[in-house]
């Protein structure tokens, strides 16, 4: 279940509140700005979960956590809905096809993957949020509903969340604030619901796969509902502004850890 002699298999309760306590950070950061499967990939790799299944593990986790976001969102009206249904259909099925893609390489190639793109999804994620920043105050105007952009935007992102997932959240925003001209509020709230369809096309294809650690998972998924609840209440109220650093810190030091573990 685990990799011999990591952090989990020698100290698993120890283990457990360490992803747990993750958990509830990763909910919080998805809800402001996207990209969980930054934090938790590579902390259930440091904890000594195989490449394969720290993907399904996050797909568990944020999956089931997203729903208390959407449903903040939900009540704040800021969902698009009448371009949802094209885009999670579409999402959905990207996602299966990308996370059966993955389940094909190597655990080794896989793991090195994973560690080299980290960096490179952290840093576009930031230059999101300085984007957004500067641009957040944007006034409400007509959307951009053309079908072929949105079925490409969302085919591309949802394949990406099924073969690897950090960062889909900003892609999804950072997609339909600039193509779509949404505002950030609406780009933030409407990912939601595009990034839990692309979870579900995924999740399925981990779970088939047998790629998931149920009993473990519990008490991580109640702790990202917990942080995807707050952080989306704050969403609403500050638009996100301070979230930049966490993810920094968080990221960097679960990166430099990954590589010290690495024979």
């Amino acid at each position: 279940m685990f990799i011999e002699g990591s952090f989990l298999e020698s100290y698993f309760l120890f283990g457990l509140l360490f992803l747990t306590g993750i958990s509830l950070l990763a909910g919080y950061v998805d809800a402001i700005a996207g990209g969980a499967g930054l934090i938790l990939i590579p902390a259930f790799m440091v904890a000594g979960i195989p490449p394969q299944v720290a993907l399904g593990q996050e797909k568990l986790v944020s999956t089931i956590g997203t729903i208390a976001a959407i449903n903040n969102f939900m009540n704040s009206q800021s969902i698009i809905w009448r371009i949802v249904p094209l885009c999670v259909i579409t999402a959905l099925i990207s996602a299966y096809i990308g996370a059966q893609v993955v389940l094909m390489i190597p655990t080794v190639l896989l793991k090195y993957s994973i560690l080299g793109l980290l960096p490179f999804i952290l840093l576009f994620t930031l230059l999101k949020n300085k984007f957004v920043q500067e641009n957040v105050h944007r006034e409400d105007g007509k959307f951009l509903e053309s079908k072929i952009l949105l079925v490409t935007v969302c085919s591309i992102v949802g394949f990406y969340d099924g073969f690897l997932g950090p960062g889909t959240g900003s892609l999804f925003i950072i997609a339909l604030f600039i193509i779509n001209k949404f505002t950030f509020l609406n780009a933030s709230a409407t990912s939601k619901i595009f990034n839990f369809s692309s979870n579900i096309g995924a999740f399925v294809t981990f779970f088939i796969a047998g790629k998931m650690l149920f009993l473990i998972g519990i008490p991580m998924i109640i702790a990202n509902l917990f942080g995807n609840y707050i952080g989306s209440k704050h969403a609403i109220q500050t638009n996100g502004k301070i979230i930049q650093k966490i993810l920094i810190i968080t990221v960097v030091l679960l990166i430099t850890t990954l590589l010290f573990q690495i024979k």
